[in-house]
């Protein structure tokens, strides 16, 4: 196969990310006090439409009106994939639906009620929707349970979770966090282009305007070290900051710069302006990076007894899931430093298409714009 036909490739590969660079998620906010149950519901427009056809006129566009229509039958959908049990099944009613926007887009609010058999006890919570047919859709939960504020992620291979009222150990949380952690920076499409725009010239360097091959691996480790942590400093300050609520920004504002991050990082490999300072930009980016992946936790809601070590394991899963990427890539990128494929094809051309690829992220989220379909 030719370097062309590897690049198209690539070409492909790059565009995935275009057409959802954020994974299917729900929000599921319950409070559960004895045997009342009071909760909000939000599912992506674009997540019903797939399942349900919402779109009546076929012009790409879902409004109030079609989504008032399929009232009735959105209830029904949603509420057939999710089941609560306190001393029984309880009984889930959908009481008024609303439209809300979040970062990637439209969402409709379902407002809940219900009533549950029992009023003490544990409740386990199950839920399926989208499962069938999205294997990556995960439902973000924050229940409340007789007081107590607790989090989970449901996902096909974990569906259900038993909340207790009782306090729970600390440490509990850390796991549940950690797994969402590395969950995030690896479908954070814009956070690894971010890192492998920064990460694929380290294994060669710029000599007379030209880019020759690194002599040594731990050469390219060195300049490797040094980005990844200035990455990783930088967004673990930001990340705390504004989850334990002492620093905020405005999400579009956030999500904006994270995009401009990418188109910085990959012109970068084109026009060096940071050759040998590569860390700078990694450590600037950085602090906005913080405060996406800040948006996550905000979603999923840091219980009060476990703040801390909620926050540490996320922030270690992130970690986990960045070294795991740099891990996969470092000693492919390495081996094929010498190659014009690598250096052509991987670099510059990666580097154009990535790019090309943030600049429309950044025009669609600076200017609420709809370029790619999701």
């Amino acid at each position: 196969m030719s370097w062309l036909r590897i690049l198209a490739a690539c070409c492909l590969w790059l565009t995935l990310p275009a057409q959802a660079h954020k994974a299917s998620d729900s929000y599921l906010l319950l409070d559960v006090q004895g045997a009342q149950v009071v909760g909000q519901w939000d599912i992506a427009l674009r997540d019903i439409d797939f399942a349900l056809g919402l779109d009546a006129d076929g012009n790409g566009e879902i409004t109030w009106g079609e989504l008032r229509q399929r009232h009735t039958a959105i209830a029904a959908w949603a509420l057939s994939a999710l089941t609560l049990e306190r001393g029984g099944a309880c009984q889930l009613r959908v009481t008024q639906n609303q439209v809300d926007e979040h970062t990637d887009g439209a969402y409709a609010v379902l407002h809940l009620t219900g009533d549950c058999p029992a009023t003490t006890g544990e409740l386990t919570l199950n839920y399926r929707l989208l499962f069938d047919v999205d294997a990556l859709h995960r439902s973000l939960v924050r229940m409340t349970l007789d007081g107590r504020v607790q989090s989970a992620v449901l996902s096909p291979q974990a569906p259900g979770q038993t909340f207790s009222a009782a306090a729970a150990s600390s440490g509990s949380q850390l796991g549940p966090f950690f797994v969402q952690g590395v969950w995030h920076i690896w479908i954070g499409y814009d956070h690894i282009l971010f890192l492998l725009a920064l990460l694929l010239p380290l294994v060669l360097v710029r000599v007379d305007g030209h880019w020759r091959p690194v002599d040594r691996f731990s050469v390219a480790m060195r300049e490797v070290l040094w980005v990844v942590t200035s990455f990783t400093v930088a967004h673990s300050i930001t990340l705390s900051l504004a989850a334990l609520g002492l620093v905020a920004l405005p999400s579009r504002l956030v999500e904006s710069a994270i995009a401009l991050s990418v188109v910085v990082a990959a012109f970068n490999n084109l026009v060096p302006l940071f050759n040998h300072r590569r860390w700078m930009v990694a450590f600037g980016f950085g602090l906005i990076h913080g405060f996406g992946f800040a948006s996550v936790l905000a979603e999923l809601g840091l219980p009060q007894d476990a703040l801390v070590l909620s926050l540490v394991g996320f922030n270690l899963g992130v970690e986990a899931g960045q070294l795991a990427i740099v891990a996969a890539v470092l000693p492919l990128t390495f081996a094929l430093r010498h190659t014009a494929f690598y250096r052509r094809g991987v670099l510059v051309g990666g580097s154009v298409l990535t790019m090309v690829l943030a600049l429309v992220w950044l025009a669609e989220r600076a200017f609420d714009l709809k370029l790619i379909s999701a």
